[in-house]
């Protein structure tokens, strides 16, 4: 029986070759995504064992003027000299390297920013008595040694194609000043691997740069021979201040490790997504495939019966033609997705992301899982074609009459099907009822309710297909009334075929109308809020200078400029979120929705509330609040208006004067500018003049402040459509598979339809109407289905997002049903030549 299963194997090459496309593109995704992480995680984690090798104790610090505790307050912006001292005193310690860092971005010779601004940083360079630091490996030049030098990374040089001598312009969160490059390094840090850039100053420049001077952001701690990093560590901890944090090298290698894990464990659960949606939708074309093959082989089964078989031999046989399937599918798709770790480490270099060297990991987790889901899946998919081989009658070897579902199994199927769609639409509509706490059940739901819809799939073929019959029929003639009565001719075919593209379609349609409802909430929102013509902010979200507003308040053209600065009241012992505003100014760039009092408290020394605020605290306007401001010091403010709460400001509103009065270092997130007459490219240029064309700060003109709002929303839907796209190409070889499983039954019928008067031109035109009308049918199921579920998962994010309002993008759902008849079209190229091609007088004669 074994070797009979072979046999079939080997005389169905093109059939079974589309089970293999099939299973081969989801195992390749799934070991591709394994190895890919696994060869990533191996090679980061290595780095940073490296970067720790000679690390005994790890020091960092936080800016203890931030704290809440006055004590803490006097303890500075980070770790002191003092502190310094203390730690080199302790008992076993060889060497103590204090570092200081912040925002330090490169300009390139057209003024441009090189790396992405989240990852432009900027360091200190800290020699030892040799006059090397052992962070650094310097390929040109030396370190800095003078206020006026700095050092570059290899990659930030190159792509500045700076060298050593050059004058540089590096900008932080000041005025952009110039440098002489002394010196070109290599380095293991993370940052400037993902892409980011490195400069080094002289401590005394950094630390007036980033902290003030005396002051070290973190401190590396080197051990003696035979020091434990234990007892170093337990002892440094009875000195150190409380706005330091310490850790052994060990520690914070596996703290680095686990956080890799975890950064790339997202994209590791999508990419193993996708592949489980690819391996779901493969199900019904190997299920189609083996149905058809065993449709093929009613005789020959029949025959095996007649002979002696059992029931379970021949069910084993069909089982044993899958499971070989499902071995050389995996063996492809393994070495396939081998090839796709390599390429997506490639991708990720193309992008500017630094890949650390590493060897390839192929763990016996990625062979078990490639091998055990291929082969798993094409098992699953090929049992109930098996358990119908095994009933064939060995009767049925004397005649050509197959096997037809009964109407007792159809009344079965229809009733299953109608209770799963219910039970899943229910948990839907209730999850969406329940709000934000409601999405792992609509989650569910949809999983149910999918099912059943796949389980009725060929009950509502019939009803659906007759709507476009009458149009089949007027336009195409013979040709269409044919393809619109063979699409329903099997309705289990159909709807396996349906079903495939309903699942892919389900989740784009799905994905899109949260997408674009999303992303027009978003738009309204900033449309509603900002009257500003411009949003000036750092790259990468840092803080902006002060000197920044100064200087944009004196550029031609400029008729109301209000800074965004982050600050904080402590009214009644709870502490409470404000932005400094400039008085007069802010109703010019914000919308402010007053409704009671009025703004001109600000410029009074007053403050305003949302009302939200207003209303949780009992406040009114004209009260007196006493009010601890963030350098600890009391006083009491007038409470002058309230405002409608508003997604671009702070529940308090203060004036940057009375802000500035007590915070030591303002934290400017964004300015918004008003200019004369709107915006213009004058205007823009006016504004980037005005900051000394600082590379590190973006001028932002409306379109750009939509965009970096709800931008992201287009690019992940991009990405997802890149990703889905597979599920379709296996519906795409699933309705190709159905085409020629009815070209195959109707020989016979297409040779006496080309007897009659049929020329090839109609029997083509026939084909290919069929699967049109086939792959039409299963995305309007999807669409509809898509649409559902966006709407549920809508409710339960509809609260978190202002102005939130369902929208059915048609012309995109128009794009997909076109898609999905051009999906037809292609998957009939084949089956329909094949058929135009049948000799009549033979197809005559088959049985």
């Amino acid at each position: 029986m074994f070797r009979t299963a072979l046999r079939t194997v080997l005389a169905h090459k093109a059939r079974l070759l589309m089970t293999v496309l099939a299973v081969m593109l989801g195992v390749a995704f799934v070991s591709g995504t394994l190895v890919f992480t696994d060869t990533l995680g191996n090679a980061f984690q290595n780095q940073s064992s490296k970067s720790y090798k000679d690390v005994a104790v790890g020091v960092t610090s936080s800016d203890a003027r931030e704290s809440d505790n006055p004590a803490e307050r006097k303890l500075g912006p980070g770790i002191s000299e003092r502190t310094l001292d203390k730690m080199k005193a302790v008992d076993g310690v060889d060497g103590v390297t204090a570092r200081v860092s912040g925002f330090a971005g490169v300009a390139d010779p057209d003024g441009k920013l090189i790396g992405d601004g989240w990852s432009n940083k900027g360091g200190n360079f800290s020699p030892g008595e040799n006059g090397r630091d052992s962070s650094y490996t310097f390929t040109d030049g030396s370190g800095p040694t003078r206020d006026n030098q700095i050092a570059l990374d290899k990659v930030s040089a190159a792509k500045g194609e700076y060298k050593v001598g050059d004058t540089v312009r590096v900008a932080t969160n000041g005025p952009v000043q110039e440098f002489t490059l002394a010196g070109v390094f290599t380095t293991e840090d993370g940052e400037v691997n993902a892409g980011g850039s490195l400069v080094l100053f002289d401590t005394a420049t950094a630390q007036k740069l980033f902290l003030e001077p005396g002051y070290f952001t973190d401190a590396t701690v080197t051990a003696a021979p035979g020091a434990s990093q234990d007892k170093i560590l337990s002892e440094m901890k009875t000195l150190l201040p409380a706005n330091t944090h310490a850790q052994t090298g060990k520690e914070l290698a596996a703290d680095q490790a686990k956080m890799i894990e975890d950064s790339l464990s997202a994209l590791n659960q999508m990419l193993l997504a996708f592949a489980a949606i690819a391996l779901f939708v493969g199900i019904f074309l190997i299920s189609n495939t083996f149905t058809m093959l065993v449709a093929q082989r009613t005789k020959e089964l029949a025959l095996l019966r007649a002979v002696g078989a059992s029931r379970r031999q021949v069910k084993r046989t069909v089982l044993a033609e899958a499971a070989v399937v499902g071995v050389i599918a995996s063996a492809v798709g393994f070495v396939l997705g081998i090839g796709l770790a390599i390429g997506l480490r490639s991708l990720m270099g193309s992008f500017g992301a630094k890949v650390p060297a590493g060897a390839l990991v192929v763990s016996p987790t990625a062979v078990g899982a490639a091998f055990g889901v291929g082969v798993l899946i094409t098992l699953l998919a090929a049992w109930l074609p098996a358990r119908r081989a095994a009933k064939i009658p060995p009767v049925a070897a004397m005649s050509s009459v197959h096997g037809v579902a009964t109407t007792k199994s159809l009344v079965v199927r229809n009733s299953i099907g109608a209770l799963i769609t219910l039970a899943g639409a229910g948990a839907i509509v209730s999850g969406a009822n329940t709000g934000s706490d409601g999405r792992l059940t609509i989650g569910v739901g949809a999983f149910f309710a999918m099912i059943g819809v796949i389980v009725l799939i060929p009950l509502l073929s019939r009803p659906v297909i007759a709507l476009v019959r009458p149009l089949l029929v007027g336009v195409f003639g013979v040709s269409g009334k044919l393809a619109g009565l063979n699409a329903v001719r099997n309705p289990r075919r159909t709807g396996a075929t349906a079903s495939a593209l309903a699942i892919g379609l389900t989740l784009v349609t799905g994905l899109t109308v949260i997408g674009v409802t999303v992303g027009q909430a978003v738009d309204k929102m900033t449309t509603d809020n900002i009257k500003a013509d411009y949003m000036v902010s750092m790259a990468g979200g840092g803080t902006l200078d002060k000197s920044a507003v100064n200087a944009l308040e004196k550029a031609p053209g400029v008729g109301a400029i209000s800074p965004q600065q982050a600050s904080s009241l402590e009214v009644d012992g709870r502490f409470h979120a404000a932005s400094a505003v400039t008085p007069g100014d802010i109703e010019k760039v914000i919308n402010v929705d007053v409704l009671d009092g009025s703004m001109d408290t600000l410029g009074k020394g007053g403050i305003a509330v949302d009302d939200k605020a207003a209303k949780a605290n009992g406040w009114k306007v004209g009260d007196s609040l006493p009010v601890t401001y963030t350098d600890g010091k009391p006083g009491k403010l007038t409470l002058g208006a309230t405002f409608k709460g508003n997604d671009f400001l702070s529940p308090v509103l203060m004036s940057t004067d009375l802000a500035d009065a007590h915070d030591a270092k303002p934290v400017v997130r964004e300015v918004w500018v008003k200019t004369d007459g709107g915006a213009s490219t004058a205007h823009e240029q006016a504004l980037v003049d005005a900051l000394g064309k600082n590379p590190a700060i973006t001028v932002m003109d409306q379109e750009d402040i939509r965009n970096t709002f709800g931008g992201f929303i287009n690019t992940a839907l991009n990405i997802m459509y890149g990703l889905l796209a597979m599920a379709l190409i296996i519906a795409i070889l699933g309705v190709v598979n159905t085409l020629a499983m009815s070209v195959f039954e109707r020989q016979q019928e297409i040779g006496m339809l080309r007897a009659i008067g049929l020329d090839r031109r109609k029997v083509k035109r026939m084909i290919r109407l069929e699967a049109v009308v086939i792959s039409l049918f299963g995305a309007v199921i999807g669409v509809g289905l898509g649409t559902f579920l966006a709407w549920a998962i809508g409710e339960t994010i509809k609260s978190g997002i202002p102005g939130f309002a369902l929208v059915i993008p048609w012309d995109r759902i128009g794009i997909f049903l076109g898609l999905a008849a051009l999906v037809g079209v292609l998957a009939a190229l084949w089956p329909a030549r094949s058929a135009a091609r049948l000799n009549m007088l033979t197809a005559i004669k088959t049985e």
